[in-house]
């Protein structure tokens, strides 16, 4: 075996993945285009099902790789990616034994999505402004009121035709429960309503946390998607759905509007894929070489893929992953390099 595995992100794919290789004696180097470890992660509140804190995660992955003296370089975009080198858009060129692509997805634009009004209107938020707001202590409207009715819209930049985002981002359905919980306990006098098409709670303790959240925190679930909505006079947004069950149009006020934003493919995927000969799938994402024994890899040798580069995962099956490809890079550097 010569040389090191280049990782391409520092999130949680990429330092599981690092620390799972250095756990077999293979060095790797982490290249991250931010000035900090952890990724998305460092931005979220608490995790579903168990609402454990995101920084219960985090905060040990980056304290092991900085333990373990595994090499991370900051402030590097991968323009040009193939098994043996990754390219910087410095022109810089880095060799590799082998390239493992963790850059994971992008949250869509909301702004996309203009009948909602994010960006334009007071008080329509995303799910990520949500967690953002409660990292800091504080969810409030933009004038400071208490919100005394709250909207979650489902499925914003997800099972989307006009937006041409068709797959499901499988973790919407469990954020939007999660945070209802957290906007019910932060407001109890609050009315809380999820508008939704369908509720895709495959994971454990998913089901039973939609259940409590209906139980439990009485909160409301609306088969139907919100067709637009409108700014009123005294900073509230009104909103207009059809709740698919009953048949009859709704409308409604609320204080605050949240959309769930879905994880759509990096713009990037098509360059990387261009000059790696990678496979991409039709929805943006890479595309595993065969998605049951062999879905760390790539369609190109030496090549790997882990996290939400290839399609939305949650946290648990992401790190799984990393541990997984550990294990096929391994035997990549053994017998096939």
């Amino acid at each position: 075996m010569k040389g090191r595995v280049v990782i391409v992100g520092g999130g949680v794919a990429g330092m599981q993945t690092a620390l799972s290789l250095k756990a077999l004696g293979i060095e790797s180097l982490i290249l991250e285009q931010s000035r900090q470890l952890g990724g998305k992660l460092t931005g979220w509140h608490l995790l579903f099902p168990t609402f454990t804190p995101a920084q219960d995660v985090v905060a040990p992955l980056i304290r092991a790789v900085r333990q373990s003296g595994i090499q991370t370089r900051f402030g590097c975009k991968v323009v040009s990616v193939d098994s043996r080198r990754v390219i910087l858009d410095s022109g810089e060129r880095i060799d590799a034994a082998a390239v493992v692509l963790c850059s994971g997805s992008t949250l869509f634009n909301a702004k996309i999505k203009e009948e909602y009004g994010y960006g334009i209107y007071d008080n329509v938020f995303t799910s990520a402004d949500i967690e953002q707001m409660m990292n800091n202590g504080k969810v409030a409207m933009a004038d400071g009121r208490t919100p005394e009715r709250i909207a979650i819209l489902h499925c914003v930049g997800s099972r989307d035709e006009k937006v041409c985002q068709r797959h499901c981002s499988k973790v919407c359905c469990i954020t939007a429960v999660k945070q209802a919980i957290e906007l019910k306990k932060l407001f109890p006098d609050a009315d809380v309503f999820n508008f939704y098409m369908d509720m895709r709670m495959f994971g454990p303790g998913y089901e039973e946390l939609y259940r409590r959240a209906q139980i439990e925190h009485n909160i409301h679930f609306v088969r139907g998607r919100i067709s637009e909505a409108s700014p009123l006079m005294d900073s509230r947004v009104q909103i207009k759905a059809e709740d698919t069950l009953t048949g009859r149009p709704l409308r409604m006020s609320v204080d605050m509007l949240v959309l769930m934003v879905g994880m759509r493919a990096n713009d990037d995927n098509a360059f990387i894929s261009s000059s790696s000969g990678a496979e991409l799938a039709e929805n943006g994402f890479f595309k595993p070489r065969n998605s049951f024994m062999d879905n760390v890899l790539s369609t190109k040798e030496g090549i790997f893929l882990v996290g939400t580069i290839s399609s939305p995962k949650t946290v648990g099956q992401t790190l799984n992953e990393a541990s997984a490809a550990a294990i096929r890079i391994a035997e990549y550097l053994r017998y096939g390099n």
